[in-house]
């Protein structure tokens, strides 16, 4: 017979009140009793009823989650921090697959606002009119995380894109190379796409070199065969290219791949800097310098912060960049070394 209120209220030797008040966050009761009667919780290995629960403090405990491609690399790290965040917070999360499309993004957005889950994780994409006023209707918190949006006021939790960028460019300058060409997302991706592309430039530019539209290809995904078939085309535009940029690690492997198919040696004869530090970065062979982003961090603190805001513990939230640090590995060979 499974355990109930009353048990764990007779085990704490407290009332019945005092542990639903303790199971449902709310206040009037000291530490010393909220540890008790978490004590008796665990002994008897009682589990509150969520139906119940939600009854009394109007809430779901759920949260919906939000990712253009659940199975890539980047959103399974940040997935991980936002499920520990959720359940250190007492939340169960809804995973919705949106492919990208605004159409299937929609219907998750309703399928989530008929659940009623109190609060939203949106990632990696940018925030549509048509999101934005599923948001208005659910009336919860959203927050976004590896993403910003260029329209709304919504607090985001992302690694600063354009910085990222100029760096990572400017350690391959640093290193000898002037021919430095670029694999890049879209143009019509503000989110990375646009400063990636914008760091890149405008590090070649203050250190003197030349940039021109043939240093750079774009993509519109950022996945191993679109780095894998932009390095042939990239070649042919800057046949000298001695360092690459990728816009991403999965870029910058397929950059690998289609090296080594062209016979060109990575890295004595073309260095290679990635965006992410993916756990696959490491793997490959040689294990690739790249850019890192937090990415179980940035889920951690995107879902800390939701689960604060439904609880009312902050009213507002800020906006963070979270740091980025240059992951030095075997994919980049210095020229003023040689």
């Amino acid at each position: 017979m499974n355990p109930t209120i009353k048990d764990v209220a007779k085990h704490a030797n407290v009332s019945i009140a005092t542990v639903s008040r303790i199971v449902n966050g709310l206040p009037g009761y000291s530490e010393e009793t909220k540890k008790k009667v978490q004590q008796s919780i665990e002994a008897l290995g009682y589990q509150p009823n969520a139906i119940a629960r939600g009854l009394i403090n109007k809430r779901t405990q759920t949260i919906g989650v939000l990712f253009p491609e659940v199975s890539g690399m980047l959103s399974s790290e940040v997935l991980e921090g936002v499920e520990n965040a959720a359940h250190d917070g007492g939340f169960s999360v809804i995973v919705c697959n949106t492919t990208s499309s605004g159409k299937r993004t929609v219907k998750y957005l309703r399928l989530l606002q008929e659940k009623r889950v109190d609060g939203i994780i949106f990632a990696s994409e940018d925030v549509k009119e048509e999101y934005y006023k599923i948001f208005e209707e659910m009336q919860v918190p959203v927050v976004l995380v590896s993403t910003a949006s260029t329209h709304y006021n919504l607090p985001f939790v992302r690694v600063n894109d354009y910085e990222g960028a100029f760096k990572a460019t400017e350690y391959l300058i640093q290193r000898g190379h002037t021919q430095i060409g670029m694999i890049g997302g879209s143009h019509h991706d503000p989110i990375a796409g646009v400063p990636r592309m914008q760091g890149f430039q405008e590090a070649l530019q203050k250190h003197g070199l030349p940039f021109s539209e043939n240093h750079v290809t774009t993509n519109e995904g950022y996945r191993f065969q679109n780095g894998k078939e932009s390095l042939p085309l990239l070649l042919k535009k800057l046949p000298n290219m001695t360092a690459l940029f990728a816009a991403s690690d999965e870029m910058a492997i397929g950059a690998m791949s289609a090296a080594h198919q062209l016979g060109i040696k990575v890295p004595e004869e073309l260095s290679i800097i990635g965006y992410d530090n993916l756990k696959i970065a490491e793997m490959c062979y040689p294990a690739l310098t790249t850019v890192s982003q937090p990415l179980k961090d940035m889920g951690q603190t995107a879902g800390e912060i939701l689960v604060n805001l439904i609880k009312g513990e902050q009213k507002e939230a800020e906006s963070r960049y979270m740091p980025f640090t240059i992951i030095e590995r075997q994919s980049v060979s210095a020229l003023n070394d040689k």
